[in-house]
C-alpha cells in the first residue's frame, strides 16, 4: 500500500496555507459568536432566562438569619393569620384602636421600631382612628401606596398615603408598592426613596449599609422560603407577656402584615403574596410582609446583587469566546468536547465566586451560549473535513487493499502503523511470461500494448485485493503482493495461494476474450507464480524525500526468485518449503523440484498446489516419492496407480523436465 511523504519544507506552504484559512474561520466564527451572545444577553427575554437561573442560584447564598439577629436585634413578623382570626373573633378590617394597642404593646415589650403593612388611607369611626393615632410616633412606619391607572386616554400616577391624623403624631409612611419583573417575580429592591423598608431603618435609628441609591434596583438576596423569620401572631402579640417568653422583643424590628400560615401555591395566588426566587424552588409564595422584611435585611446587610452591566457582561463573553475560539485551534476529538463543557463549568464557577465575593451577578447563559456557538461550527467544519478526508483515504486505498480491509482501517485507524515493524508476511510475485517477445511485436503499438497489460494487471489486481492483500507495487507487467500487513491476517499463506490460483484462471479469463475478439491471431498470456512466507521489516521504506509503505527481508527476495524458477520447473505456481509448510494440512502442496537460489548455499525443496480439490495425505506422500526418485535420476515407475489424473499429469511434466535436465547436462 503506497503511501507518499513529503519533506516539512514540501509541505510547509500547503500546510500555512492551511493553518491561515483555519485561523481566519476560527476568528470569523469566534466573533460572530461574541457578538450574537452580547446581542441576546440585552434582548429581555433572554434577561428573563437568565432572570431564572439567578432564582435558582441565590438561595445559595442566604445568610443565617440566626446570626443575623444576634448582630442588630434582628426582625420579627406579626402574622395577621388565621389563629388571629379564630382568637380575636372580629370580621375584617379590625378596628384601629386594635392596631393602636398592637403598637402599645410591642413598644412596651421592647420594639425598636413598628412597621404596620397596613394602608390607612380612609377614615373610620372617629373613636378608633384617634385611639390608633394616640399609640403612633416616630418609632412607627404607616404603609403607602402608588400604582399607576392606565386609561385609553391616560396613565395616571396615583399614589395613597395614611390619613394625615396619623402622621400628624410623628409616624413615618413608606411606600409598601413593589416591583415585579416582566414575569411577575419580584426580584429587585423598590426604586423608592421613602420605601417602607428604608422608613423603618430610619425609624430604627439605622442607615442602610450600601447607600439607597445605589442600592435601587439591585437583585434581592432572599432568606429563605414563607415562614423564615420569626413569626408570631397578632394575638400573642397583643399580651406579649401571657404568650412570648420574657425579652422576646427587645430590641427588634416588628413587622406587621397579612401572613397566612399555609402556604399559597403560586398557581393559585393570594392577597399580599409575592413570587421570589425561592418560588422557583419550592412553587409557593410569600406573603408581602416577608418581603419588606427582606429588602429591609438586604438594605441593613447590604445583602443585594448588582446585575453586571453591559461592559462587564461583554468582557466576560469576548473572554470566553477567546478561550473557545483557542480550543477550537485544534481539530475536534472528545478532549474538545470535554474543554467546552470544563469552560462552560469555569463560567458557572466565575458567577458563583463573583455572587460570593463581590455581590455581582455575571449572567453565565450568554457566555456559555458564546462557548458552543464558537465550538459547534468548527466542530462540525472538523467532523465534515475528517470524512471528507476519510473517504479520500478510503477511496484512495482502494487501489491498494481489499474493500472490507479498506472499511476496517477506516473505522480504526489504529490498526494502520507506520514506521519499520518485524512481522512473518507472505509474498507474492507474478509476472508475465515472454513479456519481452509480446512487446517487440507490438513495438509500433505501444498504446494497445498498454491497454493489454492493463487489461490483464485488472483482473489479478482483484484477485489479490479480494483476498485481502495489499499490491506494494506494479512494477511494469510484475505484480508485488503481500499479506499479514498491515492489518493482521492469521491465514495469509491459505490467502496468498488462494489469490495466486484465483490469477492464473483469470489468465485463462483473459486468453478467452482475446480469442473471441481476435481469432486466431491473439496473443496466448501466460503468469508465473511465485509466493513464499517468512519473517520481514514492513513499513515507511525509502529516502528522506520520498517513502513508501513496501517489506524487505530475504523472504521477499527468495519470493521474486521462486516466480522466476517457476517457469524452469515447469508449473506456474511455485511456494517455497515455509509457506507449503504452513498450508501442509489444509491444501497440501506437493512437491515440485530441488532448487539452488542466487545468493543463498545449498538447495531448498519449492512445491505447488492443485487447482482442483487437495489431495489426500496418502497420494501427497505417493506424489512426493515419485518426484524424489525423479530428482535422483531414478525412473519413476512406483507410482500409484490410483494416484488421480491431475497429479500423473503435473508427475509427466516433471519428469520430461528432469529428461531435458538431463540431457542437457551430458550433451
Amino acid at each position: 500500500m503506497p503511501w507518499r511523504f513529503r519533506r516539512r519544507a514540501d509541505r510547509q506552504p500547503a500546510e500555512t496555507s492551511k493553518g491561515r484559512r483555519r485561523l481566519v474561520e476560527t476568528l470569523v466564527v469566534a466573533v460572530i459568536a461574541i457578538a450574537a451572545a452580547l446581542s441576546l444577553s440585552m434582548w429581555q427575554p433572554f434577561r428573563m432566562a437568565e432572570a431564572r437561573y439567578f432564582d435558582y442560584v441565590v438561595p445559595l447564598f442566604a445568610p443565617d438569619l440566626q446570626a443575623l439577629s444576634a448582630e442588630d436585634g434582628g426582625v420579627v413578623i406579626v402574622a395577621i393569620d388565621e389563629p388571629s382570626f379564630a382568637e380575636i373573633g372580629l370580621q375584617w378590617p379590625w378596628p384601629r384602636a386594635l392596631h393602636g394597642q398592637l403598637v402599645e404593646a410591642l413598644r412596651n415589650a421592647g420594639a425598636k421600631a413598628v412597621g404596620l403593612d397596613l394602608i390607612f388611607a380612609e377614615p373610620s369611626s372617629e373613636g378608633s382612628d384617634e385611639a390608633l393615632a394616640a399609640a403612633l410616633g416616630p418609632d412607627v412606619v404607616l404603609a403607602a401606596d402608588e400604582s399607576i391607572i392606565e386609561t385609553p386616554h391616560m396613565s395616571q400616577l396615583v399614589r395613597t398615603e395614611p390619613l394625615p391624623i396619623f402622621l400628624a403624631k410623628g409616624a413615618r409612611a413608606g411606600l409598601a408598592s413593589v416591583v415585579l419583573d416582566r414575569d411577575g417575580v419580584l426580584r429587585r429592591i423598590p426604586a423608592f426613596p421613602d420605601g417602607f423598608a428604608a422608613e423603618i431603618l430610619a425609624a430604627a435609628g439605622e442607615s442602610p449599609q450600601l447607600p439607597l441609591a445605589e442600592a435601587t434596583g439591585r437583585m434581592v438576596q432572599t432568606m429563605g422560603p414563607a415562614r423564615s423569620y420569626p413569626t408570631i401572631s397578632y394575638y400573642q402579640a397583643l399580651d406579649p407577656k401571657s404568650f412570648l417568653p420574657p425579652d422576646f422583643l427587645k430590641d427588634k424590628i416588628v413587622l406587621v402584615g397579612r401572613s397566612l400560615q399555609m402556604s399559597v401555591a403560586s398557581d393559585v395566588g393570594g392577597v399580599d403574596s409575592f413570587a421570589s426566587s425561592e418560588t422557583a424552588r419550592d412553587g409557593f409564595l410569600v406573603p408581602g410582609v416577608e418581603m419588606q422584611a427582606t429588602i429591609l435585611d438586604n438594605l441593613r446587610h447590604g445583602l443585594s446583587f448588582g446585575w453586571a452591566s453591559t461592559t462587564q457582561n461583554a468582557l466576560l463573553i469576548a473572554l470566553f469566546g477567546a478561550l473557545a475560539a483557542a480550543l477550537a485551534w485544534r481539530p475536534a476529538d472528545l478532549w474538545t468536547l470535554a474543554g467546552a463543557l470544563g469552560l462552560i463549568v469555569v463560567v458557572v464557577a466565575v458567577d458563583l465566586l463573583a455572587l460570593q465575593g463581590f455581590r455581582l451577578f455575571l449572567p453565565p447563559l450568554a457566555p456559555s451560549l458564546c462557548i458552543a456557538g464558537v465550538l459547534a461550527p468548527l466542530a462540525a467544519r472538523d467532523i465534515a473535513e475528517e470524512r471528507r478526508m476519510r473517504r479520500d483515504v478510503t477511496r484512495a486505498f482502494g487501489h491498494y487493499l481489499a474493500p472490507a480491509m479498506v472499511d476496517k482501517l477506516a473505522r480504526d485507524p489504529k490498526a494502520l502503523k507506520l514506521g519499520g515493524e518485524r512481522r512473518e508476511l507472505t509474498i507474492l510475485f507474478s509476472d508475465v511470461r515472454n513479456f519481452t517477445v509480446l512487446a517487440e511485436s507490438m513495438k509500433d503499438e505501444p498504446e494497445r500494448l498498454t491497454q493489454l497489460i492493463n487489461r490483464l494487471l485488472t483482473p489479478l489486481s482483484d484477485a489479490v485485493l479480494e483476498r485481502g492483500g495489499t499490491i506494494d507495487k506494479f512494477i511494469g507487467d510484475c505484480i508485488m503482493a503481500f499479506w499479514n500487513a498491515p492489518l493482521d491476517d492469521p491465514d495469509h499463506a491459505r490467502h496468498a495461494v488462494e489469490a495466486g490460483l484465483a490469477m492464473l484462471a483469470s489468465v485463462e479469463g483473459v486468453n478467452r476474450e482475446l480469442r473471441e475478439e481476435l481469432g486466431e491471431s491473439a496473443p496466448a498470456l501466460s503468469i508465473g507464480v511465485g509466493i513464499n512466507s517468512g519473517i520481514c521489516v514492513v513499513g515507511n521504506m525509502g529516502s528522506s524525500r520520498r517513502f513508501d509503505y513496501s517489506v524487505l527481508g530475504d523472504a521477499v527476495n527468495y519470493a521474486s526468485r521462486l516466480e522466476g524458477a517457476s517457469k524452469s520447473c515447469a508449473v506456474p505456481l511455485l511456494l517455497g518449503e515455509t509457506t507449503a509448510t504452513q498450508l501442509a494440512t489444509t491444501m497440501r502442496p506437493v512437491l515440485v523440484d530441488r532448487i539452488s537460489v542466487k545468493g543463498r548455499s545449498g538447495v531448498a525443496p519449492v512445491y505447488t498446489v492443485l487447482s482442483g480439490a487437495p489431495p489426500t495425505s496418502q497420494e501427497v506422500a505417493s506424489f512426493d516419492a515419485a518426484v524424489e526418485r525423479l530428482l535422483t535420476g531414478e525412473e519413476d515407475t512406483q507410482a500409484g496407480a490410483e494416484m488421480r489424473q491431475e497429479l500423473k499429469d503435473l508427475l509427466a511434466r516433471i519428469a520430461e523436465r528432469e529428461r531435458q535436465r538431463r540431457s542437457a547436462s551430458t550433451a
